[in-house]
């Protein structure tokens, strides 16, 4: 996968941006916490973080609550992760107006499973808006290498699932390419599935790289593949290559179709691995366990990693260890993202080599 290296960005993603709150005492669930830790949050910068933490310029497009403090805590945020940023600036209309989303977390501990509770009434994220923006300016003028979308974004509300497949057509337009990762939620399609099939359906039309689990390519757009849970990882893998190539031949303008392999043996010890295929060559990361502070952020992590390997034009073997490593690597993070400090460091992880460097 070729990419030119005259575009002014790397990488450009949209997003709804929020605050993360988890306890300050490591592995103490929520309702038994008295302090906690703040961090600026959302999957789609997650992803981003990979490429910006190693150099690669990344430019995030998002709506900002107009004088929030909260405002101000998330941009000090994505600069200090080297993202730049992008986004109308919006009146918070009264005390029961616009707010910046607000995800409540734990990272759970042995025996005991992560909570998560998100509260999304209000969410300034959802006025995102194609007219917000200058997509010929973006894309054509400034330069992309690769969109990368989320589901979550596409289907926050109407007008960002508009605003999503805007930014898929402009891309198409102008040669960018588009990474899409389905993460289907429920609780955002409830009511609205045959609007949302379509639009999801389209974007996947428009993508060159499709990331997603058996829910996601199953529930967003209607392919056959293997059930959730059941047999071990390992056993299952046969059946998730069915699946990708059920997705390939519904999506043949696609060329790279990756997904994660994730078995919990308790909730700081997994089992980590990961499937991709690239034109007709497979690539298998077998499950191998891997040390867990917090699991959340790790999905997005391996896509951070993956897209980092395509925009460095290494070969397709290297892309999805990257991607297994980078995602390995967020789920030692406090933070839902990781930051790595260089390349090597990425590569030690893939390489099970865990010692100090002085």
């Amino acid at each position: 996968m070729e990419l030119k290296k005259t575009y002014q960005w790397a990488m450009i993603v949209p997003t709804s941006m929020g605050i993360r709150l988890t306890p300050e005492a490591q592995g103490q669930p929520i309702h038994t916490s008295d302090r906690l830790l703040m961090q600026a949050t959302s999957a789609e910068t997650n992803v981003a973080s990979v490429s910006a933490c190693l150099g690669l310029p990344v430019k995030v497009l998002t709506t900002f609550v107009k004088g929030s403090p909260i405002a101000q805590f998330i941009k000090n945020s994505l600069g200090c992760r080297h993202l730049a940023y992008e986004g109308k600036e919006v009146e918070q209309g009264g005390p029961w107006g616009y707010r910046h989303q607000i995800n409540i977390a734990d990272c759970g501990f042995g025996s005991r499973g992560p909570r998560v509770w998100n509260d999304r009434s209000g969410e300034v994220g959802r006025t995102l808006n194609v007219n917000d923006f200058d997509l010929d300016r973006l894309f054509g003028q400034e330069g992309v290498q690769i969109l990368h979308l989320s589901g979550l974004i596409g289907a926050l509300s109407p007008d960002t699932g508009r605003f999503c497949l805007e930014l898929a057509r402009a891309a198409r337009k102008y040669g960018t390419r588009i990474a899409f990762d389905l993460n289907y939620r429920a609780s955002f399609w409830k009511g609205r599935e045959e609007e949302l099939r379509g639009i999801f359906t389209e974007i996947a039309s428009l993508s060159d790289i499709l990331v997603g689990n058996e829910e996601d390519f199953q529930l967003s757009l209607g392919i056959e593949g293997p059930e959730a849970g059941g047999k071990a990882l390992a056993a299952k893998i046969d059946s998730f290559k069915g699946m990708i190539r059920n997705v390939k031949q519904a999506f043949p303008n696609a060329s790279v179709f990756a997904t994660t392999l994730r078995e919990v043996v308790n909730a700081n010890s997994h089992l980590w691995g990961a499937i991709m295929l690239e034109g007709d060559e497979w690539h298998v990361v077998e499950p191998r366990p891997i040390h867990v502070l917090d699991r959340i952020g790790g999905g997005d992590g391996f896509v951070g990693g993956l897209l980092y390997g395509i925009l460095k034009g290494w070969e397709p073997e290297k892309w999805i260890q990257f991607g297994w490593a980078t995602g390995a690597l967020a789920t030692t993070f406090l933070t839902d993202y990781g930051q790595p400090a260089d390349e090597d460091q990425v590569w030690s992880i893939w390489g099970g080599n865990a010692r100090v460097l002085r």
